[in-house]
């Protein structure tokens, strides 16, 4: 199997493809492997050139994006241009369009039209939330000057992911279930850690990245790593079942490093376990400028544990509204522990939350000296014990974006240990 995605706005960097990665994890969960992404441009000669590739090495192609009323929605043409098959109206899709556009009151322009058409003999791929339905075509090999893979199959779907999504669920999905393609079933799970690099985790873990399967994988990020856990059985029980000792060794080998599974984030493991606490949290920030608050309030149901914060970057600010004295801002500066205390001790105070969190860095490209390079960030957490602040020197060369996110990450790791 092989995964096609159109569009010059994917080579050109404009939206990433998350079609891709989505179909990825559709195929692997039932048990289909494929062995090849592709993305071309929307440019007849070279799709058709595309198609033509494909169509020798696999056996069910999947396309995503080229589907469309205007002139550069090109899938459909170049799929019947590419195995010499003529294009035919379908007027119940032509009807279905117009119904559609009618009834959110646009005009329906010609171009609409030609995406009634379809090559002669494919199954259409209703879409049920948008206007441009796909095809489940196998060309005749016979008409053909050039081989196919015997049974070849081009699916084609939309690039808007919410209709691709319903057509794989409604249509697709069962087709392939029922072509009898699956090698078993895939199961897998991702484990988050925070406070480890990746290569200090491969040497922990070194024995159980060779194994055949289940197999681990590991993957690395800003200040977070990964481990992939996948395996494979005749059914997703089954599956499970491999990867469940294979997850319990892992977390007893790394202990607190390990923070979360599959969706988990720092901030809503943060979240759940504050909720469970019954307490609540505050933050006041410099240098991350409200990450720190975006992170936490991106989590669902974050309201009811999240209470606020405090953007205080200039002086001014944290002294006013989070009452830091000007002596120690005077003194210490505004880059230090005993600020990054005061900032802590003072959004706990104001808002009456639980515990606290701030954040005072240099995240640069400039402002850094000697003593407090670019990358130097006080982190303080304050709460029932007390408020404790430690700096951390996360270096210049990644950029401002990395040093703010780290911090950020670094800060919420730091109050899941604490409670």
């Amino acid at each position: 199997m092989e995964v096609l995605c159109i569009g010059t706005e994917l080579l050109l960097g404009n939206i990433v493809n998350g079609n891709a990665r989505w179909l990825a994890e559709r195929l692997a969960a039932l048990g289909l492997p494929h062995h090849r992404q592709e993305v071309v441009g929307d440019n007849r000669e070279r799709l058709i050139g595309a198609l033509r590739a494909a169509a020798g090495r696999c056996r069910v192609l999947i396309t995503t994006g080229g589907l469309g009323p205007t002139p550069d929605d090109l899938t459909t043409e170049a799929v019947a241009a590419a195995f010499g098959a003529p294009l035919q109206e379908h007027s119940e899709v032509w009807a279905d369009i117009q119904t559609k556009l009618s009834g959110r009151g646009r005009p329906i322009a010609a171009s609409c039209r030609r995406q009634a058409l379809l090559p002669r003999g494919a199954t259409l791929l209703p879409n049920s939330t948008g206007t441009a339905p796909g095809l489940i075509w196998s060309p005749d090999p016979q008409a053909l000057a050039f081989p196919l893979q015997p049974g070849f199959t081009v699916i084609t779907f939309p690039g808007v992911p919410s209709e691709m999504r319903a057509m794989w669920s409604a249509t697709a999905e069962p087709w392939l279930r029922a072509a009898g393609l699956a090698e078993g079933v895939f199961a897998s799970r991702m484990l988050h850690f925070w406070g480890v690099g990746e290569a200090s985790l491969a040497e922990q873990v070194s024995d159980l990245l060779a194994l055949a399967n289940p197999t681990v994988a590991p993957y690395a990020g800003a200040g977070e790593v990964k481990l992939r856990l996948t395996a494979r059985a005749a059914d997703a029980q089954a599956a499970s079942a491999l990867l469940d000792p294979l997850e319990a060794e892992l977390r007893a080998r790394t202990g607190r490093c390990c923070f979360g599974l599959d969706e988990d984030s720092l901030a809503s493991v943060v979240l759940a376990v504050l909720r469970r606490r019954g307490d609540s949290l505050a933050v006041a920030e410099s240098c991350t400028g409200g990450g720190l608050g975006a992170a936490l309030a991106a989590v669902p149901g974050a309201s009811d544990v999240f209470l606020g914060g405090v953007i205080a970057y200039a002086n001014a600010v944290k002294r006013d509204l989070l009452g830091v004295p000007a002596e120690l801002l005077e003194r210490h500066g505004a880059v230090s522990d005993p600020v990054a205390r005061a900032m802590a001790e003072g959004v706990r105070q104001r808002t009456g939350s639980t515990w606290a969190l701030a954040i005072t860095g240099v995240a640069g490209p400039g402002g850094g000296t000697a003593a407090k390079p670019v990358g130097l960030v006080h982190i303080a957490l304050a709460g029932p014990p007390g408020c404790v602040s430690e700096p951390v020197q996360f270096g210049a060369s990644r950029g401002r974006g990395w040093i703010q996110t780290l911090a950020i990450g670094e800060a919420l790791n730091r109050l899941r240990l604490a409670l």
